[in-house]
């Protein structure tokens, strides 16, 4: 089964930092990293910077546009008035689809602030501890993600240890 989760970081550029990690993993058979994003948003700008990790996709990954309008969603929407936002929620309707909710939206714009950073990863056939303990302690804080309640309470149980 295919997962997107956001992970929250508590520095602009922690997001950034971790992609080396999960090239490693999916080298060693511990994770399949199908797409990926990163967004930084420094303290001081009024938006964030967002980009697609191109080097860990796999073939056929999402297109720039998806992201595009994940992140539109979560980051832009409320600052473009009632008209964009109208065709937002219209779009936004049809992600529920891949389990990206008003719910998931809502979320990951109550995490991500000035000061923080994130990472977005459309993922299969993770070992998730070992996933774990290969990222620094406290470098990640799982936010959102489009899992069942009880598999997600287990991801969250394990990176809480």
């Amino acid at each position: 089964m295919t997962t997107l989760t956001a992970w929250r970081f508590p520095t602009p550029d922690g997001a950034d930092h971790v992609e080396e990690t999960l090239l490693s993993l999916q080298k060693q058979g511990l994770l399949q990293v199908h797409d990926a994003a990163v967004v930084t948003w420094p303290e001081g700008r009024e938006r964030p910077r967002t980009k697609q990790l191109n080097n860990l996709a796999a073939a056929g990954a999402l297109s720039g546009a998806f992201w595009g309008l994940l992140f539109g969603l979560i980051f832009f929407v409320p600052l473009l008035g009632a008209a964009v936002g109208a065709l937002g929620g219209a779009l936004g309707g049809s992600l529920a689809d891949v389990g990206i909710d008003d719910d998931f939206i809502a979320g990951v714009r109550g995490e991500v602030k000035p000061g923080t950073s994130a990472l977005f990863l459309l993922t299969s056939d993770a070992v998730v501890d070992r996933v774990h303990e290969a990222l620094p302690e406290g470098a990640a804080e799982l936010i959102r993600s489009n899992l069942s309640q009880q598999d997600e309470a287990k991801l969250r149980e394990v990176f809480a240890a």
